[in-house]
């Protein structure tokens, strides 16, 4: 690797980071990148090239029943949709 690609990197996820908070975002962002989404769109590039149709999401919503379960900067964790995507079925009671 280049340090020109290092460089490009960097700034594409810390930019011009001066606090912790926004050190450990640029990272969390990194890592959602290199665990979820490349893979995901290596996936979809092989179904739309087998002539299927493709969608891609990224769900956001911060649920309020997260509120003092999980930190502020946490927006949906992995998964988190299918409760609202399926309406809770999958969840035992009141959360």
């Amino acid at each position: 690797i280049t340090s020109e690609i290092v460089d490009t990197v960097y700034k594409e996820y810390m930019g011009d980071a001066t606090s912790p908070a926004q050190v450990r975002d640029g990272l969390l962002d990194a890592m959602g990148d290199v665990f979820f989404v490349i893979s995901a769109v290596e996936v979809a590039r092989y179904h739309r090239d087998a002539g299927n149709p493709v969608y891609f999401y990224e769900f956001q919503h911060r649920a309020s029943s997260l509120e003092g379960v999980v930190p502020e900067f946490v927006k949906a964790d992995h998964g988190a949709e299918i409760a609202f995507v399926f309406g809770k079925p999958f969840l035992a009671g009141d959360v």
